[in-house]
């Protein structure tokens, strides 16, 4: 199979590179997981540490119990086994295991695979094995399937999604009619109730940009225009719907995503060699969502791939930020949509050569602005900044270009994060490459590189922001 770029992929390497200690910290599920992780990252308390040559590290960590716990990693997902209780992924055991192995060869040398470890990786070789076997008779007839009872299912949830979006836009009008000092007046109530009927009519979608109006009226100064913004965008998202077989094809499966629709990844999957740029979570109190954010070095793509845990679980999905995976990816359908769902990877994660092509400030908001025009509920834009730096103007931060021409603010809920003051210090007052995210509150800060020489050989390190 030919790359993006139409050339022949390289025999992917025996054995991948050993990460950065920032790198492993990089896929901790959350804070807690990262300070428990950094503590389980010396000899101390391993037995039985080694590696292969095939990207699996393997150790027994002391704990509360007689037994010891047994943790393998596959380096090349990455995917992860421990016999601890923990329900995250990575679990500090893990966390902990990859730390001791990236600091130090010694502390986990190449030796033969214990069985117990063995077992779990011939598991996962023959889950591939049999998953290539499937695709490859894909071709052949699948069980058959009623096209008219999907249909008519499709049907009466299309018309419990109008029904909601037709009794949304009543509420919105009896809100603008008695004035938006009713909804400080009732508070979260007033959008929960409604939210919950959104739910209802099988619109998860605008269930939760209504949710989003319930913590409004209580941001502070400026809110009764920020309420009247959202419910702008609520609005426009109803009459979308409403109208939707008068829309062109793109915009239309865009609307079905953003009212709750899901459409599957479709279309040829691209193989590239996918740079690793950011990797985030984010909570609504019931479902964590994971963020990961590629960058295809042959085709030039950025796509986002998303994945969820619920239910106290961390998303599964987790990628070494600042590496460079050969893999497939394919895309999902809708107007200005980046994401994307992984495939198939050929071999371990090595370094990147260089961080992604940027432009300056102004070329950030000019594709915001272009993308917005596909997507109008876009809050972000990806984008990577080249030669700016951060400069401190009141209260406030901004990244502007080195000769002067133009600046982003960085985004309110950035100015908090200690991401902030690791690209102040990578700075030190001299322009850095910064990738983010671009959106109508300004530039999130999300990975940076240093200025190199031209003639600089070796890898970029990535420094995580967040």
């Amino acid at each position: 199979m030919l790359r993006s770029n139409g050339e022949e992929p390289p025999n992917p390497p025996e054995q991948g590179v050993r990460w950065t200690p920032d790198q492993v910290l990089a896929l901790a599920p959350d804070d807690a997981s990262r300070r428990a992780g950094n503590k389980l990252g010396t000899a101390g308390p391993w037995s039985g540490a080694g590696s292969s040559g095939s990207g699996a590290v393997w150790g027994q960590c002391k704990g509360s119990g007689s037994k010891p716990y047994q943790t393998v990693v596959d380096t090349t997902g990455p995917a992860y086994k421990c016999s601890c209780p923990s329900r995250k992924f990575p679990c500090k055991h893990a966390l902990g295991l990859l730390l001791l192995w990236a600091a130090d060869e010694g502390t986990a040398p190449v030796s033969t695979t214990p069985d117990w470890a063995e077992e779990w990786l011939e598991a996962r070789r023959k889950r591939a094995t049999d998953k290539e076997q499937s695709d490859a008779g894909a071709g052949q007839p699948a069980k058959a399937t009623d096209p008219e009872a999907a249909r008519r299912r499709a049907e009466r949830r299309a018309g419990r999604i109008t029904t909601g979006a037709t009794e949304l836009e009543q509420r919105l009008t009896d809100l603008l009619r008695g004035g938006l000092a009713a909804a400080e007046q009732r508070g979260y109530e007033l959008w929960e109730e409604t939210a919950a009927r959104m739910v209802d009519a099988q619109a998860p979608g605008l269930a939760g940009r209504v949710r989003e109006l319930g913590a409004i009226p209580g941001s502070g100064p400026g809110w009764p225009v920020r309420l009247l913004e959202e419910c702008a965008l609520i609005h426009l998202l109803d009459e979308a719907w409403l109208g939707l077989e008068k829309l062109p094809d793109p915009l239309a499966a865009t609307v079905r995503t953003r009212v709750g629709l899901t459409s599957p990844a479709e279309g040829p999957p691209v193989r590239d060699d996918w740079l690793i740029l950011a990797q985030y979570d984010s909570s609504d109190g019931k479902i964590t969502t994971r963020r990961i954010w590629l960058y295809g070095h042959g085709s030039g793509r950025t796509a986002l791939l998303l994945s969820f845990g619920a239910a106290g679980r961390s998303p599964q999905q987790a990628l070494p930020v600042g590496l460079m995976i050969d893999a497939e990816l394919t895309a999902y359908t809708g107007a200005g949509q980046l994401r994307a769902d992984l495939g198939e990877q050929f071999g371990a994660p090595v370094p990147i050569g260089s961080p992604p092509p940027g432009g300056p400030a102004a070329a950030a908001l000019d594709a915001y602005g272009k993308a917005l025009r596909d997507d109008p509920w876009l809050d972000s834009w990806p984008f990577t900044l080249s030669g700016v730096i951060p400069t401190q103007v009141g209260e406030g931060w901004q990244l502007a270009d080195a000769d002067g021409e133009s600046a982003l603010p960085i985004a309110p809920g950035a100015l908090s994060r200690p991401g902030l003051w690791k690209l102040v210090a990578l700075s030190g007052g001299g322009p850095v490459t910064v990738f983010g995210e671009c959106g109508h509150q300004g530039f999130t800060p999300l990975a940076a590189w240093a200025a190199r020489p031209e003639d600089a050989t070796g890898p970029a390190e990535t420094i995580p922001l967040i």
